[in-house]
Formats: structure tokens, sequence, C-alpha cells
């Protein structure tokens, strides 16, 4: 049987039994010779007998074979049009790990641990996890399969809502600039790492008596009576000479450093180069960027847990603090590194699943996936927080958040400053520490940009795909420059928050009130029932339709609430910088309202304005499996279950108990 995705597959599951109807009921798969179901046959017949008929009444074949050409022009997942699709399920699988596992949780987790008081985050993580991550990851999963379309036609279950695509696209692209750049400081690092002695490893003279070499010390050197933190070589390397850090940026942000400028360029045309031959390229790549990075941080996990001192470490990361627990800031940060984590609400997981086969199991890939990258966070945090054991150790202190500055730039500094300790050739594990860096990064940032690249092509269906990457290549880039300037880091944590995180956690929470109040839980269910042929448990729709959107509006207004001017270390933007970012972020949130105009001046011009707007809040003609004939078969599904619902009460609490539970 072919297991491509010919958007024609017929899920196994989803067939007729032998004692009930031939249509809608999952039972037993069986095949003939030529590959189909006996119920696929029946109810081929079935279908096209009434369709014949009912040609026949409105006038001819020819009118309705017109009428259902018009009423399926739209979306990537047009109705008969052939897409790519992974070469297995496999590969699948392993992109979306390469995509989930990345910097967000060896870069980005362990500082935001650091920030929040190290074990007393791990439980807000969890419980997020659990409440957040899990059911949206599954949910943007089973979109993207059922329609086969990317994360703005997606949208066309709620076409009113198509704002919130675009909304994600724009934060998908601010994360793929600055994402490319930390890429390009990696590959520094990497190519640093062939000299014979690692130029992190040593102070220089200009960085005066407080830096600490991160190379091997002798005992006598360590222990002393100094109650100075000293701060190490590998921090100030990368301070003062990789990111050529400004302390303020009220005189401008400077020029871009030639050095990362190549790096950059190199990092993008290495995307670029993979982006031209999409998904079924990007799928055999998977293998390498999903697996390998594990091999490298278990040999880095082996080397910190033996440092002296990192046992201190490791207690300051696991052990809880519950008191932190009341603070919003904490819950708000866990909520925010599980979409960074996962890399849900973006429209990376819709556009990935998007090129599945209709029946694939991705109940089993989403549970794979986010155990794993739960397992990958708390795997970083030990080694990460091993290194900071070791550096208070050598800095004669208990306190571990005092020991390094948090920030984005701790992966290139407690990292670095491990790999230096190494007393047999760390050149070696430094060369292979910074290759799995690069190929997260890879990972990640082809997954983002196939987002963009997605929709441009969606829109503009006649320009080449090689065109549309080149275009996105050389946007990126120039982006990217802002990024490697001394007043970079200033830049980028200003766009992280008001460009990336507050639009992301604001429309994931209209993305699971369309989702699960508009277009319904009970229909999710529904289709996951006709996909999968599975019921879905109370879990999943509790969290669909309650938990999850409300523990997001809830932190999303304790942020607001007690929110306080955003600071990169000690330095406080200017006034018109935070306009700025307020303006951005309106930007990203107003696409709602933008969208939402053309949504209902789409719909039929005999209809009154307030018909129009309740139109725009039903699915397209369209929507549905790709394939033409699993698209009739599902129309006829939902007449019959809608058939079932007639005469059942319409108060609103049954409304609400039966969208949940019905």
């Amino acid at each position: 049987m072919d297991q491509s995705n010919n958007n024609g597959y017929l899920n196994p599951a989803y067939v007729g039994s032998p004692n009930a109807s031939t249509i809608s009921i999952p039972g037993a798969y069986k095949s003939n010779e030529n590959g189909a179901t006996n119920s696929e046959i029946a109810t081929a017949k079935e279908l096209e007998n009434s369709r014949k008929a009912s040609a026949a009444r409105a006038g001819g074949e020819e009118q309705e074979k017109q009428g259902e050409a018009a009423g399926a022009g739209e979306g990537d997942a047009e109705q008969g049009v052939k897409r790519d699709g992974w070469n297995n399920d496999i590969e699948f699988l392993m992109s979306c790990i390469a995509l989930s596992v990345g910097l967000g949780n060896v870069w980005r987790f362990p500082f935001i641990a650091l920030e929040n008081g190290g074990g007393a985050f791990l439980i807000p993580y969890l419980i997020v996890l659990i409440l957040v991550g899990k059911p949206v990851y599954y949910l943007e999963m089973l979109l993207g399969q059922f329609s086969s379309r990317g994360s703005v036609k997606v949208y066309d279950c709620v076409p009113i809502m198509r704002g919130i695509g675009y909304g994600q696209v724009l934060a998908t692209g601010i994360v793929t600039t600055y994402y490319a750049t930390l890429m390009a400081i990696t590959l520094r690092y990497f190519v640093e790492s062939f000299y014979p002695t690692l130029p992190w490893s040593y102070c220089r003279e200009e960085w005066g008596p407080n830096c600490l070499d991160s190379a091997p010390q002798p005992v006598s050197d360590v222990i002393g009576t100094a109650t100075t933190v000293r701060t190490t070589s590998a921090e100030y390397y990368f301070t003062h000479i990789v990111l050529r850090e400004k302390a303020s940026i009220d005189d401008g942000i400077g020029y871009p450093s030639w050095v990362l400028a190549v790096g950059l360029a190199v990092s993008w045309t290495i995307i670029a180069a993979i982006m031209f031959k999409g998904v079924k390229s990007s799928g055999k790549a998977s293998y390498f960027l999903a697996l390998f990075p594990y091999v490298i941080m278990i040999i880095l996990l082996v080397r910190a847990l033996t440092l002296p001192g990192a046992s201190d470490g490791v207690l300051y990361f696991l052990k809880p603090q519950w008191h932190k627990l009341l603070e919003p800031q904490v819950w708000y940060a866990a909520v925010t590194q599980v979409f960074f984590s996962l890399a849900i609400c973006f429209g990376n997981i819709v556009m990935y699943s998007s090129y599945n086969r209709f029946g694939q199991n991705i109940y089993r890939d989403a549970n794979i996936v986010t155990t794993l990258d739960t397992f990958t966070s708390l795997l970083s945090g030990i080694i990460i927080f091993g290194i900071l054991g070791n550096l208070a150790y050598e800095n004669n202190t208990t306190d571990i958040s005092s020991v390094v500055n948090g920030g984005p730039g701790l992966a290139f500094i407690s990292y670095p400053d491990a790999i230096a300790k190494f007393k047999v050739v760390p050149q070696v594990f430094s060369v292979l520490f910074f290759l799995m860096l690069f190929v997260l990064g890879i990972g990640s940032n082809v997954g983002m940009v196939s987002v963009l690249t997605t929709v441009l092509k969606d829109q503009f269906v006649k320009i080449k795909q090689w065109h549309i990457v080149i275009f996105i290549t050389i946007i990126g880039y120039s982006l990217g420059l802002l990024y490697i300037t001394p007043g970079g880091q200033f830049v980028l944590n200003l766009l992280d928050f008001f460009g990336a995180t507050f639009v992301a956690l604001v429309l994931a929470i209209f993305e699971l009130l369309a989702i699960g109040w508009v277009y319904g839980v009970k229909r999710v269910c529904r289709d996951v029932e006709f996909m999968l042929g599975r019921k879905t448990s109370i879990y999943y729709r509790l969290c669909w339709g309650f938990i999850t959107p409300l523990v997001m509006f809830v932190i999303l207004v304790y942020m607001l609430v007690l929110y306080e001017p955003l600071k990169y270390k000690d330095y406080t933007y200017q006034s018109g910088v935070y306009v700025f970012g307020w303006c951005l972020s309106a930007f990203g949130v107003g696409q709602l309202l933008f969208w939402a105009i053309p949504a209902v001046r789409s719909q039929p011009a005999e209809l009154s304005l307030c018909r129009r707007i309740l139109k725009a809040f039903e699915p397209t003609s369209s929507w549905g499996p790709a394939d033409p004939a699993t698209h009739k078969r599902y129309r006829l599904y939902m007449e019959q279950a809608n058939d079932s619902t007639m005469f059942q009460r319409t108060g609103i609490w049954h409304k609400i108990y039966d969208n949940i539970f019905g």
C-alpha cells in the first residue's frame, strides 16, 4: 500500500464494519487486490449514485461539477491537487523532534530557569506543559493533518479568525531572524574550536584581576580567601570580543561585526539550500538533525557531573521552592518557555503535519515529541546547573544565581566554560558541541522558514519555490544584521518580548477560543474519530475547552497588571522604544481585525451585514480532507452526525456541556 502523503490515503481504522453501515463506522481494515477497501468501494458507488441523482435534479452533471470546483477553490490543500509529503511516517516524527528539540531547550530553558529560581521553575513548567503544551501540540497536529492546510489556510474552519495565522507568521518571522544570528555566533565558536588554545579559556590583561581563567586551575589557586565573585574568561570573551556589547544603546546600536556577518551569510545559505528541496529532502536530513545532538549532550552530562561542586548546582536546579508558585512572573515564564520549547502557536506544527498522510497516528507522535522535549530540557538544565555549581565552587560562594549573568548568552558562556575545563583535547569536545548547537539551530530554523515559504507560496502560487526562498533569505539576512551589532542583544531582547512572546500568547488564546468554541471541541473530536478512528479523552476535551485557554488568559492578565518596563540586564530602554514595542505588539494582534474584514466581505452580498458576519464564523465549503473522495465521505459523515442532534435541547448550558462532552 502506498504510504506517501497523497491526500487520498484512507485511514485503516476508519472503514466499514461487517455488521453495520459501510459509512462512518470504525471497524476492521480489509484490502482487495487493488489496494482499496471494500467499504471504500461501496461508499464510492453509493456516493456516485447520489451525486448523479442530485446532478440530474439540478439540471445536469456538468453544472454540479462546476459548482464543486468553484466551492473548493480555496486553501493550499485545494481538492484534488497533489501535495508534497514525507517519504514515511518516521520522517515527520524526526522533523518534529528536530523542530521542537532545539535551542529553546539548550539555550533558552537553562537561563529562564536561572532567572526564576532554578527548581522553583520546574513545577510550573511541568504543570503548564501538561495543561497547555501537550493539548495545544496535539490540537495543532490534528488540524494540520486533517485539512492538509498550512498555518494560515487552516483557519478555513473559522474564516473570520484567519488573522491569527498571519499574526503567528509575523511572530515566527521575528524569531527566525534572531535564530539565524545565534547560529552565526555558534559558527564562530565552532571555527575557533580548532585553535591550539581555546580563545575563551584564558584571561586578557585588559580584563583586570577579577577575571578567572576558564581553563583548569591548580587547587591551590582555586581555594583562597577572596570573597569577590570573579567573572570567567568565557563570559568576558563572549561579551567583549564576540558581541562587543555596549553598556547602553542611547547613542545607537553600532555597526555589525564582519565576522558574524560572514557566519550569518553561511547560516542563511545552508537554510536556503535545504529549503530548495522541500520536505522530501528535509525529511531525510531530519534523522541526523534529531538524533546527533543527544550523543553530544550525554558526553557533556558526564563531564559536568564530574566537576567539583556540580552536585550543589544540580540540587539548586531540582529542589523546588514552593513560595515561588505564587509569583505570576514564574508562571508567565513557564508558558513562554513551553511555547518556545515545543514551537506551538507559531504555525510550525500545523505546517509540518499538513504534509502527513491522512491516517497517520499523530496521537502517538504528539506524546513522543512532548515527552522527549521535556526530557531534553531537564537534561540541558542538569548540565548547565552542574557547571554553575562548579563556578560557585571556584568562586567560594554558595549562591548559584550570582556566578553568571542570565540572558540569551548563557549557553555561550557556561557551555564553553565547561568545555575549557576538559584537560584532554578540549578542542574535540568544543567542535562536537558547537556542531551540535548548529545542528539544533538548523532543524528549528528550517521549520520556521518553512512556515513563511508555505504562506507565501499559498498566496502567490505561480511563483517558484526557490524564488520565495531567495527572497526570505535576503530579507532574513538583512534584518539579522541588527542583532550582530554592539547593541544587538538589546534589540533581540526587545523584539523577543513585544514581537514574539507577547503576540504568540495573545493569539494562542484566540486560537483556542476559535477552535474550541467557534469550530467546537465536539466537532474536533468528530474529526479525530473520522480520521484516526479513536475517541478523544476527557483530558483533551477539558483542556481544549476550558483549562488551557483559562490558564493562558489568567497569566496574560497577571502579566499586564504587574507589568514593569522591560529591561536588558540593568539597562532601561528609552520611552520611545517602549512605544515602538507596544505598536509592534498591536500590529501583530491587530491582524485579527485586519483579516476579519475581507472574510466578512467575501460572504454572499445578498445577506445582511449581521448575517454575513455570522456566516464568516462558519467553515468554508472546501474545509475538510484534501482528497476529493475522502472529502465526500466526510461531508456525508457530518450530515449524519448533524441529523442525530436535531432534536437535542438548545439551552445555553446544554450547548456548553454538549460542546465538551458531546
